[in-house]
């Protein structure tokens, strides 16, 4: 090849741009959540006193709570999906989960006699919870996964890992419209134990998929 091929080859390399990951992920997560919350609808819907549970505190800060992990966990996703680029700020923002969670607790326990701690804390829908949040978070980690396909992750085994935490993050907020067990001590408990079984999919399943 000579020179000035070769100068025009590069130069033309050089004008093509990647899609951002953003573009593909934001999307894929969009879908995947959809297709789960119209899976949540179809089977065990939304609880019958939505309407008065919003108008409570322990509800809506349910969903405090599990935003503080999607939220920072989707942000760590679109780092690791770029090659070098830098996570340590997401990875760092994913400590407003168990913060916003200790401090719920921490007003729990104020709130509430000692004796209902206890009965508070194993609610009446830990088995519902502990399989339906896996359930959920097949169809975004699925999307996820796909996307992430289309992106150049070098840690393939650690971006699954995140894929699956942001599922299931999203599963759990979406299965919070469905769950009567509002006490921080529930929450803190059962959709972080519920939300490790994607979480441990995704790792699985990135470090085959995902590998160059």
């Amino acid at each position: 090849m000579r020179t000035g091929d070769l100068i025009e080859a590069l130069a033309a390399d050089a004008k093509t741009r990647r899609t951002p990951p953003a573009a593909v992920m934001l999307p894929a997560l969009a879908a995947g959540a959809v297709v789960a919350g119209a899976a949540l609808l179809a089977t065990i819907g939304i609880r019958a006193d939505v309407a008065a549970a919003l108008a409570t505190t322990r509800f809506p800060y349910k969903f405090v709570v599990v935003l503080g992990l999607a939220i920072p966990s989707i942000v760590l996703l679109l780092r690791l999906a770029r090659p070098a680029a830098p996570a340590r700020g997401p990875a760092l923002a994913l400590l407003a989960f168990p913060a916003l969670a200790a401090a719920g607790i921490v007003a729990e326990l104020f709130a509430v006699p000692s004796q209902a701690w206890a009965p508070r804390l194993i609610g009446n829908n830990a088995a519902i919870c502990m399989t339906v949040i896996p359930l959920l978070a097949v169809a975004p980690l699925t999307a996820l996964l796909l996307g992430l396909r289309q992106g150049a992750p070098t840690r393939p085994a650690l971006t699954g890992a995140v894929a699956g935490l942001a599922a299931g993050a999203v599963a759990a907020f979406l299965y919070g419209w469905h769950c009567s067990d509002d006490s921080p001590l529930f929450v803190a408990t059962w959709y972080p134990l519920a939300i490790c079984l994607p979480t441990a999919v995704g790792a699985a399943a990135g470090s085959r998929l995902l590998r160059w």
